[in-house]
């Protein structure tokens, strides 16, 4: 059977690829390795992490954070199993969802290893080894990316003692110790799991921050809060190497500046120094598809690869490494294919740091605005200052706007508190409209709400705050 579109791979961009292609009357097969639909994303990233960050999360309020509020309860007692169980079925729920998405717009999902013949030609082989070849008028390759290591370090990763984010969301008891190389959106976020079910975590990174290319104010008050919270966080650290010692393993680092090497010891180790495009066995050298220097498929600003009908999206080429970029691009591509004109607004991607307070940016941050010497101007608001947050106990963080000095015109907003991740939208939303700070701040914003917090800071960048 011919096919108007071919996507191989069925994560976020893939699947959403997919069926906005169905639902603007295309004919499309999905090409997929796993058993299950839904990617690193859904089933070993993104979604069970989220589910094992709110669990814990409730573990540790009712272990610390509820006698303030006249809430006396016993220490509660951690079934890890069970927490697992809860992720386990989170994750089930999500990948039948989208199983049930292809069934319903007429997808046909194809189990097996894609691979790119040329222009028009997949070939498909599943775990028996058998192959058969789809032809389509369209390909469009969305396999996303893979654990990316430690750059001239050999590491053994057993997902036991040694870990990824895969066996970071599924470890069988709470490690006494864990030290986790990589000070990105990955560790933290992991590291933040264990530690409130009792594991003592150390975080070491190369960089001199956390969270590199996140606003550096907000990183820095970020950090300061991991610490309170028991982290140990090693910054400017050049880890030289990861072995298995006993039971457990040991780390050894040396200061980028220079200095002495020091090694820690570990029940566990979690490698998260970020992703890589993953393009194993696509046959993309033979079909003619250019890739450049970092690994990754080189598009057009159509999103075509270097062969005349074949796509790329998402993890596989350049910008955030983001499932919503993904879904935003699988959006533009199907719109282009049936004619229509795709885009994605590149400058308004949020990301969010699920970790507690969390941390969420769209836009510029001010050492982005200061190297491109744009005039801006700034506005801050703290949640200490903020009525929904005194009552929730939830004061850490403020949020922060940046706006042009001349315009107003709002170039970014960055958030560390409380449902960080949910403020953010009102800020895209303006952002995507061209909206100044004047017209976030003279918005009426329900009372009391954390998001009141947001119009403060509104307010704080075009004239002055009326709660500070």
């Amino acid at each position: 059977m011919a096919y108007d579109l071919i996507v191989i791979g069925s994560g976020p961009g893939g699947y959403v690829c997919a069926i906005k292609a169905a639902q603007l009357g295309l004919k499309v097969a999905v090409v997929e390795k796993r058993a299950t639909y839904g990617g690193t994303c859904l089933n070993i990233g993104c979604i069970p992490s989220k589910a094992l960050l709110h669990a814990s999360e409730m573990f540790h309020q009712v272990a610390h954070g509820v006698d303030a509020l006249g809430v006396e309860v016993v220490a509660p007692k951690l079934n890890l199993e069970k927490m697992m169980a809860h992720k386990d079925a989170t994750v089930k729920s999500n990948v039948d969802g989208v199983s049930f998405l292809f069934k319903k717009n007429k997808i046909d999902g194809i189990q097996g290893t894609g691979r790119v013949l040329g222009q028009g030609k997949v070939s498909v082989t599943n775990d028996k080894g058998e192959e058969q070849i789809l032809e389509a008028k369209n390909i469009v390759i969305a396999t996303g990316s893979d654990v990316a290591g430690i750059p001239g370090v050999k590491v053994d990763i057993d997902e036991k003692v040694i870990i990824s984010s895969t066996g970071g969301i599924a470890l069988e008891k709470v490690p006494a110790s864990m030290i986790v190389v990589g000070g990105g959106v990955i560790g933290l976020e992991l590291g933040s799991v264990w530690a409130r079910l009792g594991a003592k975590v150390t975080v070491v990174e190369y960089l001199d921050t956390l969270l590199g290319g996140m606003d550096g104010e907000v990183a820095k008050q970020f950090q300061r809060m991991l610490a309170k919270q028991g982290m140990d966080i090693k910054l400017g650290a050049k880890v030289t190497g990861v072995v298995k010692d006993g039971k457990g393993a040991k780390v050894t680092f040396e200061p980028v500046k220079g200095g002495e090497a020091v090694t820690l010891d570990a029940d566990v180790v979690l490698i998260a120094t970020g992703r890589k495009p993953y393009t194993d066995g696509l046959g993309l050298d033979k079909a003619g598809v250019v890739m450049d220097q970092r690994g990754r498929v080189e598009i057009d600003h159509h999103y075509q690869t270097s062969v005349a009908g074949i796509y790329a999206i998402g993890d596989v080429v350049r910008g955030p490494m983001l499932a919503h970029k993904a879904e935003d691009e699988g959006v533009a591509v199907a719109e282009i294919l049936a004619g229509q004109a795709g885009h994605v607004n590149y400058d308004v991607i949020p990301s969010v740091v699920y970790t507690q307070p969390e941390v969420a940016s769209v836009g510029k941050t001010e050492e982005e605005l200061k190297a491109a010497g744009v005039a801006y101007k700034v506005g801050k608001f703290p949640f200490t200052a903020n009525g929904r947050a005194r009552a929730m106990l939830a004061t850490d963080g403020f949020v922060k706007i940046l706006a042009d000095k001349e315009t107003d015109r709002v170039l970014g907003g960055h958030i560390v508190g409380f449902g960080a991740g949910e403020m953010i939208h009102e800020i895209a939303v303006l952002m995507e409209f061209g909206g100044s700070s004047e017209d976030l701040g003279r918005t009426c914003h329900a009372h009391p709400t954390m998001s009141e917090a947001v119009k403060e800071a509104a307010l704080s960048t075009f004239f002055k705050p009326i709660h500070m």
